[in-house]
C-alpha cells in the first residue's frame, strides 16, 4: 500500500504494450492498509521513450500522451466527495460532471478525461501522470529462500518519477527522483502477497490487501538503507540511523554519492541530537509524529570537487576555512553548520515515522519524505504526509555499516558480471503483461 503526499493511499497496476500503448490502473483507498477502496482510475495513453536523462543519471526520459481517463466509485461517499471536488474546482466543461442527487451506480465508469472531446476534469483529483516522464528498469537476482534450494530468481523493478510533496506543484512538476519501485508481475521479489492480488484486480474489483497487525513504535537500535536511494535534485545516498530509547538521543550518517549505484562517494555527514516522545499522527493514520533536534554535525569530504567547494566557502560558514582534505572528518558544530551544504545548527525537524514488518519478518522503519523543493520540515505545518524508502533494522555493529551499505546492497553484478543497475531495457515494454483489460 503506497502513501503519497496529502496523504493519499493507493495501489497501482500498469500494463505496457509493444505498440507503445499503455493501460494504468490506480486504486485509491480511505485507509493506509489499502483495505477500504474509495475509487479507481483507468488511464489509457501512449508512451514514447526518448533518451538517457541528463539530469538524473541512470534514468530514461519519456513523453506520454493521455487518451482517456475513467473513474469508478466504490461507495456513495466516494462519489459525493469526488463530484464535489470536480464541480467546485474545475472549469465550465466539468461543473456538471455529476448532477446533484445522482445516485451511486456500482461498477459504472465515468469519463473524467478525453483527448477526443478535449475534456479534462482530473485537476480536482490532483491527478497527473508526469511519473511516466522519468523511468528506469532495474534487474537483479534474488537468492532462493528455502534452505533446500540453491540458485536465484530474476527480479525486475520499475522505477517511475517522484510525486511532488506540495499538492499545488504536482500538476506541473517534472520529476528528478523516483517513487518506490513497482514489481514485475512475471519477475517479482518473493514472497510478495500483494503482487498477485494487485495484478489480478481491475477497476471494478480493486485489490484488498491482507490485514496487518499494528506495530508499536520501537525506534531503539540501528536502521540502514536497503539500497542506493535517489532523491529529487539529483541526490544519491544511503542512510544509517541509531536510536537510543533510554535517553531519546539519536545519531545518523548520510553517505552521499555522485552516481545511482552509490559507488562514487562525494561526502558523508554525521549528525546527532535528541528527539521527543512520539504522538499518533492526526493526518496520516498509522504514522507517529516526532520532533528531532540536531545539535552536532561533522562532515567528511570524499572527492576533490567537494574539497574544493568547502575550501572556497566563506570563513566561519563551514568549519575551519581552507583546512578541508579528502577523507578527513571535520566538526562543523562551532560554525553553526555548513552553509555550502545547507546544514544549519542547532536545528529542529518535525517528522513522521512508521514501523512495519515485511514478508520476511524484517523490521522496517519509514521516515517522512523530504520536501521536493529541498527545504527542511522545520515547522509543524511542513511535517511530511508521506514516507521515504524504508530502512531495515540491523544487528551488525554500527562501525561495519559503511562497508555493509556500499558493498553488500548496491552495485551487484549478475551472473554475466554485468552491473545489476541498468539503463532501460526492452523488457520495459512487456512489463506486467499478465492480462488484457479492455475498456470500450
Amino acid at each position: 500500500c503506497e502513501v503519497r503526499p496529502g496523504p493519499e493511499f493507493l495501489t497501482r497496476s500498469y500494463l505496457f504494450y509493444t505498440n507503445r500503448l499503455f493501460k494504468a490502473l490506480q486504486f485509491y483507498y480511505w485507509d493506509p492498509s489499502c483495505r477500504e477502496p474509495s475509487y479507481s482510475l483507468v488511464i489509457k495513453g501512449k508512451l514514447r521513450l526518448r533518451q538517457a536523462s541528463w539530469i538524473t543519471r541512470g534514468a530514461t526520459e519519456a513523453d506520454y500522451h493521455l487518451h482517456k481517463v475513467g473513474i469508478v466509485f466504490h461507495s456513495p461517499r466516494a462519489m459525493r466527495e469526488v463530484a464535489s471536488w470536480i464541480n467546485q474546482t474545475s472549469g465550465e466543461g466539468c461543473r456538471g460532471f455529476l448532477p446533484p442527487g445522482r445516485s451511486w451506480a456500482p461498477g459504472a465508469l465515468y469519463e473524467v478525461l478525453s483527448a477526443k472531446t478535449e475534456r479534462d476534469c482530473t485537476a480536482a483529483l490532483g491527478f497527473a501522470m508526469h511519473e511516466l516522464s522519468l523511468v528506469r528498469v532495474e534487474r537483479h537476482f534474488q537468492p532462493l529462500l528455502q534452505p533446500q534450494q540453491s540458485g536465484s530468481r530474476l527480479v525486475e523493478e520499475l522505477y517511475l518519477g517522484d510525486i511532488h510533496t506540495d499538492w499545488g506543484e504536482r500538476l506541473h512538476y517534472r520529476p528528478t527522483g523516483y517513487q518506490r519501485p513497482m514489481q514485475s508481475a512475471l519477475h517479482h521479489v518473493h514472497p510478495c502477497p500483494a503482487c498477485g492480488i494487485v495484478s489480478r484486480a481491475d477497476e471494478h474489483h480493486p485489490p484488498i490487501l491482507p490485514a496487518r497487525a499494528a506495530l508499536p513504535m520501537r525506534l531503539s537500535g540501528s536502521w540502514v538503507s536497503a539500497r542506493c536511494e535517489v532523491r529529487p535534485a539529483v541526490l544519491f545516498l544511503t542512510r544509517l540511523f541509531t536510536f537510543h530509547g533510554n535517553n531519546h538521543t539519536w545519531e545518523g550518517r548520510y553517505y552521499h554519492y555522485s552516481d545511482p549505484l552509490c559507488r562514487q562517494p562525494t561526502f558523508t555527514i554525521y549528525a546527532s541530537g535528541h528527539y521527543t516522545q512520539g504522538m499518533p499522527s492526526s493526518k496520516v493514520r498509522g504514522g507517529t509524529e516526532l520532533a528531532f533536534k540536531v545539535t552536532q554535525a561533522r562532515v567528511t569530504p570524499m572527492d576533490q570537487v567537494t574539497v574544493a567547494m568547502l575550501n572556497s566557502s566563506a570563513a566561519g560558514s563551514c568549519g575551519l576555512a581552507g583546512s578541508w582534505s579528502a577523507g578527513l572528518e571535520q566538526d562543523i558544530t562551532a560554525t553553526n553548520g555548513c552553509l555550502a551544504l545547507g546544514i544549519k545548527l542547532p536545528h529542529t525537524e518535525y517528522e513522521l515515522f512508521k514501523t512495519e514488518q515485511d514478508t520476511q519478518e524484517r523490521s522496517l522503519l519509514y521516515i517522512g519524505e523530504r520536501p521536493t523543493d529541498g527545504s527542511s520540515p522545520d515547522s509543524p505545518e511542513k511535517r511530511p504526509t508521506s514516507y521515504q524508502a524504508p530502512l531495515i533494522q540491523c544487528a551488525a555493529a554500527p562501525e561495519e555499516f559503511s562497508n555493509y551499505i556500499s558493498l553488500k546492497y548496491v552495485g551487484r553484478k549478475d551472473a554475466n558480471g554485468i552491473e545489476a543497475l541498468k539503463p532501460l531495457p526492452v523488457a520495459f515494454l512487456l512489463f506486467i503483461a499478465l492480462l488484457f483489460l479492455r475498456w470500450d
